[in-house]
């Protein structure tokens, strides 16, 4: 594809990046209404009528609208240049900005449970509200088990410079971090990112200096990294206690519209198939001519994978494959890449990582990643593009019904992954085929193994923190034993800091941003599953579900359009079967 560029387009955005005008005077109008909207709302009273309530979340579906028009453009660009210091002071306008919106609906939110049962229902039944009902009923539920409004919108307000301030000192400090590596003659100095890409690279020797590095320079902040760390988890544990919520599993269950026996049965189904994920580690250290895998050893490619591609020869294959299912989606993933949707470029000074960030006003997505020019980065691609594809299936519902789960957001992302890996697999040479299959199998790994042990190991870092503070080199043994047993003790060596390198230990919005990784891949794989058994004529039912996501708890999801009960194991089974499978594909490859 020669019209895939490996840099973004911001400017048609806001043009002027962190100095536009254009964004300043946005900002300006988002506080005035801001302003507006709480001086209405102090007035409502639990008698409103339905076109007041109507009239009320029109205005704060727009006014949310346009702030995360401007936070996600902003977030584009501390990503992009982690040193943009008028990035990061606009950051924490928005930081500001964004309390005095969650304080004004919360106290909506709140209104909403002080209206009588029968007047609720009432409201509701009126054909202009009917289409939110999903949206509304969560939101008086989630009242109703917070706090007053009060003392609710104080916690919102010291958490601007509190706990989410934790977080972004934790970007600003990665930011400034890097090591040394010598390369072709000549040292180089890397982000973060660009060294933890490195562990994919077809050098051992690399791999293993690179690591040491990578572990090394980790080590050496870690007392700083465990202070974020335990603030981080002080303040969410203080704020659940003062709402009575005794679980933590709690908010991330149902900011994930998920049962809590929906998990159970997944992490019970990703169990009985990692004794195939093992014997697969085992064959390809053999392969590798290793005596086991190392954690740098987990993304290392097979000889026939080593070949590079470039950003435009990845582009044009996630397009070709795409095309094969649907050919609406390749349309819009061609549209996307030729107009610059995508950040792509490997260079310092970028955040480590991948995302796709929505921009409702202007029904765009922009896709973050530093593309290695490996079967893995263009997995990534793919991945990121099924995000933004999903955004666009969205595009012109309510804003309300655009904000899906993270869970059911991972299945889009996944599925494309899937169409990817499958057509490279399926489009292979004998000598080839091996190491495709390798690296989707890895993809496994990933999500039943290494996500695995970061669910083990936030479950149980947030009971030691109940206790007290936690220590750097506690957090390293409870990081290493959730590692041994989510990989079975499987792998020769470990990587004691991962607590401190994966960012999303550090995300606010979102806690345990781990789980719905697993969910999202195995969902995927089983609405792939349905996928590959229908063929093309399952592309329009796969949008119809995507746009669903948002309107419904995932069990009613994939009772409504696959017609299966997410709290038995039998769908989770079946769809880590799928992976079984690929294990002994690999293993009679191999042999």
């Amino acid at each position: 594809m020669d019209k895939a560029k490996v840099n973004w387009d911001l400017e048609s955005i806001f043009p002027g990046g962190s100095s536009s005008l254009e964004l300043r005077r946005q900002l300006e109008e988002i506080k005035e209404r801001l302003a507006r909207l709480g001086q209405w709302v102090e007035g409502l009273i639990p008698e409103l009528d339905a076109p007041e309530l109507k009239r009320l979340l029109d205005e704060v579906q727009d006014l949310v609208m346009h702030f995360s028009q401007c936070s996600a453009f902003v977030g584009c660009l501390t990503a992009q240049n982690v040193h943009d210091a008028q990035a990061r002071l606009l950051e924490g306008d928005l930081g500001q900005m964004g309390a005095a919106l969650g304080a004004v609906q919360t106290r909506i939110h709140h209104l909403f449970a002080d209206i009588p049962q029968d007047r609720w229902e009432e409201l509701l039944s009126d054909p202009d509200l009917k289409e939110l009902e999903f949206y509304l009923n969560e939101r008086r539920k989630l009242a109703q088990r917070q706090m007053d409004p009060q003392r609710e919108n104080l916690a919102i307000d010291l958490a601007v410079d509190g706990y989410h301030a934790w977080s972004q000192l934790y970007y600003t400090l990665v930011g400034r971090m890097g090591i040394e590596v010598e390369r072709d003659g000549s040292v180089q100095r890397l982000s973060m990112g660009q060294a933890a890409n490195l562990l994919a690279d077809p050098d051992p020797q690399l791999r293993r200096e690179v690591f040491a590095k990578y572990e090394q320079a980790w080590a050496q902040e870690e007392e700083l990294f465990a202070s974020v760390l335990n603030r981080l988890a002080g303040f969410r544990l203080n704020l659940y206690k003062n709402r009575g919520w005794d679980d933590v599993l709690s908010e991330p269950l149902e900011i994930n519209r998920m049962r809590r026996e929906t998990l159970e049965a997944m992490w019970s189904a990703v169990e009985g198939g990692k004794p195939h994920l093992v014997k697969y580690l085992k064959r390809k250290a053999e392969l590798l001519g290793l005596e086991g895998i190392a954690w740098c050893d987990l993304n290392a490619p097979l000889a026939a994978a080593g070949r590079k591609l470039s950003f435009e020869e990845g582009a044009s294959f996630v397009l070709e494959q795409l095309a094969k299912f649907s050919p609406e989606m390749a349309e819009f993933t061609q549209k996307a890449l030729e107009s610059r949707w995508v950040e792509a470029e490997d260079r310092g000074g970028k955040r480590p990582g991948a995302f796709c960030t929505s921009f409702p006003v202007t029904k765009e997505s922009r896709v973050f990643m530093t593309y290695a020019g490996t079967m893995d980065s263009v997995g990534t691609l793919a991945h990121e593009l099924g995000h933004a594809y999903h955004g666009y299936v969205l595009k012109d519902q309510p804003m309300v019904l655009r904000r899906y789960a993270m869970n059911v957001a991972e299945t889009a992302s996944t599925f494309n992954e899937l169409l990817v890996v499958d057509g490279a697999i399926q489009a292979a040479a004998p000598g080839e085929k091996l190491a495709l299959l390798d690296d989707k199998i890895g993809r496994s790994v990933a999500f039943f193994m290494d996500i695995h042990s970061r669910f083990l190991f936030e479950t149980r870092f947030y009971g030691a923190r109940r206790r007290g503070m936690v220590s750097a080199p506690q957090l390293n043994e409870l990081m290493t034993q959730a590692q041994r047993d989510a990989f079975l003790g499987s792998l020769t060596e470990y990587h004691p800091h991962f607590w401190a390198s994966k960012l999303h230990f550090y995300i606010t919005r979102t806690p345990f941003y781990n789980f719905p990784y697993t969910f999202g891949f195995l969902f995927a794989s089983g609405v792939y599953a349905r996928a590959k058994a229908e063929g093309p004529s399952f592309a329009g039912k796969y949008k119809a579900l995507l746009a669903d996501t948002a309107r419904m708890t995932v069990e009613d999801l994939a009772r409504k359009h696959l017609g299966v009960d997410l709290t038995k194991p039998d769908f989770w089974e079946a769809a880590v079967g799928l992976t079984i499978q690929d294990v002994e594909e690999f293993l009679r490859t191999a042999n």
